[in-house]
Order: C-alpha cells, then structure tokens, then sequence
C-alpha cells in the first residue's frame, strides 16, 4: 500500500485518515520484520509525527542501524541523510564540503550542500554521542533549531529536518555531548532477542531481517501534512493535562527531574499518538508514551514506567510487577550457566515452571479485567510476551527441549 500526494491541508480528513492508516500499517510490518521491536517502532513513528528526535540505545548487533533505514526508507519523496560519526567528523563532512573549484578559480569560499544534512527531511544519525567537538555546536542548532551556520559566515540556513534517528552503543559521557542527549526526546532501549524461538526464526532468515511481502509506504506531502497539520490539532483535555502534572509531582517525589522544556514538548507525543491511532482527541492510553520521554538514566527507565503505568491502567502496573518477578527468573537462568543438566531441571521443574505458571495465571486474570473495565491492554501484552520468553528459555535451556516444541508449549 501506498498512500497518495495530498494537499497539506487535507490531513484533517480523508486524507489524514489514509496517512494514519498507512503509518499504523507500516509499524505492523516493522514489528513483523524486527522480532522484540513492536514498540520501539511506534514509538519511532510517534517521534516523528510529533517532530521529535529520537535515540535507540543498545550494544552493537541489535538492529538499530537496520530499523532506523528501513522505518525512513518509508517516506517517498523525502530526502535522507545518514552518517557514522566519530571523533573527527568535521562539520563540513556532514552540511557540505567546501567547494574547491570555486575556491580555487574564484576565490569565493562556499559550500556544496546537496545530499547532506542541511537538505535532509529525514536523518539517521549512528553513534551520535560520538560527534566531534568542531561539529557539537553545528549538531546542536541542527538539532532543536534546523538551523545551519555556514562555515564561511552569512546568515544561517534552514533545514527542512522532520526528525532524526539517533543510535548509540552507549550514554554520553561528558557535560558536552550530555546536550546533544537533551534534545533526543524519544529514548529506546534495545537487547539482544530474548525469546529462543525469535533467535530461531533470526537464524533461520540467515541472519537478516528479510524484506516484508507488503511494504507500506508515506509520501513526504502526506507526512508534512500530519506533521504541521493533523497533529497539532488533536485536542488536550484537561484530564490529560491534570495526569501530566500529577506524574510529574510524582517523579519528582523519587528525584525523578525532567526539565520544563520536556514536560512542554512530551504534549506533543501525546498528540501524535492519539492521531496515530485515529483519534482527534488525547486518551488516557496515549501516556504510555511519557515513560520513553522522561527518564535520564536507564536506572530511573523502570521507575518512570511504573508511575506512567499507575495513571494510564493499575492493571498494568500489576503486571509491570510480575514481570519484575519474571525477569528475575531470567537472571536466575543466567546465573546459573555451567552448572550440569540435573542441577537445571531440578531448578526447573521444582521453582521457575511453579513461579511462570502462576504469573501466567495472574497475567491473564488481569487481561481479562482490564477488558471489563474498557482499559488498554498494551502493557499487560507485553508482560505477557515477557512471560512467554522466559517460559521458553526455561524450557530449551534448562530442560533441554528444542526452540520449536517449546515455543508452542510457551504459548498454548
């Protein structure tokens, strides 16, 4: 499916509504694509309606680089620009080298432009926290202003830049590139799969994420449209806004600080993703994205999640907690490699199986009462992925059972 070139300002109507739809259809075929990343690429998506920037961050071997290409691959029409940088990536490297033969015949010193960041609508941005000092302050101002200041002075120039899509191996380490973290909204993060029968299904693909059947594409006109159109008119009750300042001053009792320009720009989020799925106005459900906007450091990542989810369904705060227990069984597998196989079945069937058929019991019963009382179930699904992944490991790794038997077991 492929949506159309419309008039920007047809995105409130049918047009909008096909765009929404192609966007939602696009997310489905990533989440297919990229086993455990269902919710990294919404949340993509979600960043760039909202005209946000966004970083994924994980260790080397986890997609990022792929999912970031294939997602912005999607907008026809739109100029890209993506680059790897390093310690001595110049700014000239990345708005447009010098051109020399002006410089040489002329002696005019100007910069060639075409095909780099300062035409760019969409930009992928690899190992961002790595920018070299010469080029911060470019990166900066192209950041949060889309701006430009020439290297041989002049009036700055403006960036047609929707939203970048940042990847790192890891977190800035020092007060210079900390500001760069600052404008990159939208934080992800990402592991190595989980779940056996995802790693199965990787290695059976040989190892690449293979090109989907169908491949839904935005043209940038329609995705403009959303952008400066559709989105910024999704209305924002005062319910949503009463949440917003009540998790706020909650964060802030756990030393949780996020600052007012993130809390300001957060709103957006909401909007756009209320507009992703189709509605005009924000829905309680639409905070679920708050807990990827408003933690610092991947410690306070799980706190900010339980108080996002405490607003948005207690239900799935339950279930945030079980999958606290879930995890830890995880841990309790990885610790215990190199013991023998007695020592692991033992543990198996007398504790892990015990504790994850209990936990899937109260998943479910939790499913079943956010259903009766019309709450999302989003969270609760995710738990519920969680528990079947470890149930899995449990089964290949500790009982010795092959990753498809155990895959249909893990699910049934």
């Amino acid at each position: 499916m492929t949506v159309t070139p419309r008039a920007a300002g047809d995105a409130a109507g049918a047009g909008g509504e096909d765009t929404a739809a192609a966007l939602r259809a696009i997310v489905g075929e990533l989440s297919e694509q990229f086993y455990e990343r269902a919710d990294v690429s919404r949340m993509l998506v979600v960043a760039m309606l909202a005209r946000q920037h966004s970083l994924v961050l994980g260790p080397p071997g986890t997609a990022k680089s792929e999912l970031a290409r294939e997602l912005t691959g999607r907008i026809t029409g739109a100029r890209m620009w993506e680059i790897l940088l390093s310690r001595f990536t110049s700014p000239t490297s990345m708005f447009g080298p010098i051109d020399v033969a002006a410089l040489a015949t002329r002696g005019e010193y100007t910069q060639l432009f075409s095909g780099r960041a300062t035409t760019a609508h969409i930009a992928f941005v690899d190992e961002i926290f790595k920018c070299s000092a010469a080029a911060l302050n470019a990166m900066l101002a192209y950041l949060n202003e889309r701006l430009y200041h020439p290297e041989g002075g002049g009036d700055p120039i403006e960036c047609p830049l929707i939203s970048a899509v940042c990847a790192s191996n890891e977190l800035p380490d020092g007060e210079e590139t900390g500001a760069i973290y600052d404008r990159l909204l939208v934080r992800l993060q990402v592991g190595y799969l989980a779940d056996p029968s995802n790693f199965a299904a990787l290695l059976r693909s040989g190892g690449d994420a293979s090109a989907p059947a169908a491949r839904t594409t935005v043209d940038l006109a329609d995705l403009t449209a959303a952008v400066s159109g559709g989105v910024p008119r999704v209305a924002v009750p005062d319910s949503a806004v009463d949440a917003v300042c009540q998790l706020r001053s909650q964060l802030r009792r756990e030393s949780i600080i996020a600052s007012d320009r993130r809390w300001k720009a957060s709103v957006r989020l909401l909007q756009a993703s209320a507009w992703l799925d189709g509605r005009d106005t924000v829905a309680e459900n639409d905070l679920q994205v708050l807990a990827h906007a408003l933690w610092e450091s991947p410690v306070h990542r799980a706190a900010v999640q339980r108080e996002v989810l405490q607003l948005v369904n207690p239900h799935a705060r339950e279930a945030l907690d079980i999958t606290d227990a879930i995890d830890e069984l995880a841990a309790q597998l990885d610790s215990k490699a190199g013991q023998s196989e007695e020592s692991l079945a033992a543990w198996a069937t007398k504790e892990a199986n015990s504790k994850l058929r209990k936990a899937g019991k109260q998943l479910a019963g939790l499913r079943q009462d956010s259903e009766l009382a019309g709450r999302s179930t989003e969270a609760i699904d995710r738990a519920i992925a969680r528990h079947a992944e470890v149930q899995t490991r449990v089964l290949v790794e500790a009982l010795g059972i092959s990753p498809s038997v155990a895959s249909g077991a893990s699910g049934s």
